[in-house]
């Protein structure tokens, strides 16, 4: 089990590899809501086979590029993302991103573990005709939040195992999947459909890019243990390939579905469809997997959160401030799958505010990366008013000034179900580019503004 929390990795201890990231990423992709995206891609945007070859080609790289820069400062600096944040807003400015990502992850845990719980009953109902009851979606739902809670808990080593191994299991059983679909699928009419709108392109990009831009702030805490002399490039490309293996099937497979079955792109459970499609032998087994994948998807997020958690105040070990996000998400999984009526309508539009908000960070983050950023080890953890990014009152307010910037110009061209900006309706509302808008937003005015200096006697390591 792994006992350190916020506090910075020594040269010493830094024995990881940069080739483990690699299995790491496609871990965090193992979901099946990517299926059901890829068949949204056909099904309301209308989108031709070779588009949404483009748009799964170009969201992975994209967002998962970004996640890969950002990750960049963990070898630097040797600690989690969002304890290295400090030293960009100020140990009391960080706190304000920091609850507001802590709280998207409330959401981004709850989505997950509904499609992983969906996965389970779906897999009950094939094997024995079991048919879904209150008192066993809450048994499945518990039993899949603390699978997650647990995996968390033993931290970073476990995560690298676990990962490396249900990555093998997942590309063997989505190879045998794709073999499937290539002998069943009736090729004429998903390759003769017609092209749709560009417009529906960028937009597709924007919100599958999503998912990835909220692992921005993730990035460092696996790239921690390595070694100062580790490659950026390297990096970024294990973090992009990782992502990206996984990324382009999944959503091509549910593209290819959706052609034979447009329900797949509307179904309340999205993971329900599987076994309509395939036959038992593959449904079965992939589903199992694909079990596995998203409960490592929440331990990931859990695993992060903890140290969200503790850079927030919470003076208790990373373990248990996980289980914080563990009975939030146990809750708010409880009303999403009990009372809400439309899940895909719902994931969509948590995705879309999810970038924006993740955006406004990676901003001012990213820029304050280029600008040269020095980590002092002994100030990180320093959150009195001799800590050298104690800057004024414990605020940079440059970095905060532009965060909250980006944030609200973001949050003006996003449109979705229960929310739409006064500029949704213009070019870049349209096309799902808020989350954009907010970068330039906040990564530009941070690059204006003067960055302020650190207290007398900092012991900053330069990069």
């Amino acid at each position: 089990m792994e006992t350190r929390g916020l506090d910075p990795v020594p040269d010493g201890e830094r024995t990881g590899r940069v080739r483990t990231l690699f299995p790491t990423w496609v871990a965090a992709n193992m979901a099946v809501l990517l299926l059901t995206m890829g068949a949204g891609l056909i099904v309301f945007s209308a989108l031709s086979f070779w588009q949404v070859l483009v748009v799964a080609a170009a969201a992975p790289v994209l967002s998962y590029g970004m996640v890969g820069l950002i990750s960049i400062a963990g070898k630097h600096g040797g600690a989690p993302g969002m304890a290295l944040s400090r030293a960009v807003f100020g140990q009391r400015g960080n706190l304000a991103p920091g609850v507001l990502i802590w709280v998207a992850r409330w959401g981004w845990e709850t989505i997950n573990a509904v499609t992983g719980t969906y996965a389970v009953l779906a897999v009950l109902g094939l094997l024995f005709g079991v048919r879904s009851t209150p008192a066993l979606i809450m048994a499945t739902l518990t039993a899949f939040v603390a699978a997650g809670f647990l995996l968390s808990g033993l931290g970073a080593r476990a995560l690298r195992v676990c990962s490396a191994w249900s990555a093998c299991l997942f590309g063997g059983f989505s190879i045998l999947v794709l073999a499937y679909l290539a002998g069943a699928t009736p090729w004429r009419d998903v390759l003769d459909r017609p092209a749709g709108p560009t417009s529906m392109m960028i937009a597709g990009i924007g919100t599958l890019a999503a998912g990835g831009i909220s692992w921005a702030p993730t990035g460092p805490d696996f790239t921690r243990y390595l070694p100062r002399t580790a490659s950026g490039r390297a990096i970024v490309a294990a973090t992009v390939g990782g992502a990206g293996i996984v990324f382009l099937p999944m959503v091509l497979m549910g593209a290819v579905m959706a052609v034979g079955t447009p329900g797949l792109a509307v179904t309340r459970d999205p993971v329900s469809f599987i076994g309509a499609l395939l036959p038992d032998w593959i449904s079965v087994p992939y589903l199992l997997v694909a079990v596995i994948g998203m409960v490592l998807i929440n331990a990931m997020s859990m695993y992060s959160a903890g140290f969200t958690a503790q850079t927030l105040g919470f003076r208790v070990p990373r373990a248990w401030a996980v289980g914080t996000n563990a009975a939030i998400s146990l809750f708010l999984g409880t009303l999403l799958m009990m009372v809400a009526n439309s899940f895909i309508d719902l994931f969509i539009s948590f995705l879309n505010l999810l970038a924006v908000t993740f955006s406004a960070w990676i901003g001012v983050f990213g820029m304050d990366q280029l600008r040269g950023r020095a980590y002092d080890p002994v100030a990180l953890l320093d959150t009195t008013p001799a800590s050298a990014y104690w800057y004024t009152g414990g605020f940079s307010w440059p970095a905060v000034a532009a965060w909250a910037a980006g944030l609200v110009a973001g949050l003006l061209f996003t449109g979705v179900q229960w929310f739409a900006g006064p500029l949704a309706a213009t070019w870049a509302g349209r096309n799902g580019l808020g989350w954009a808008v907010t970068i330039v937003v906040s990564g530009g005015l941070y690059a204006a503004l003067p960055r302020p200096g650190l207290r007398r006697g900092a012991t900053a390591l330069h990069i």
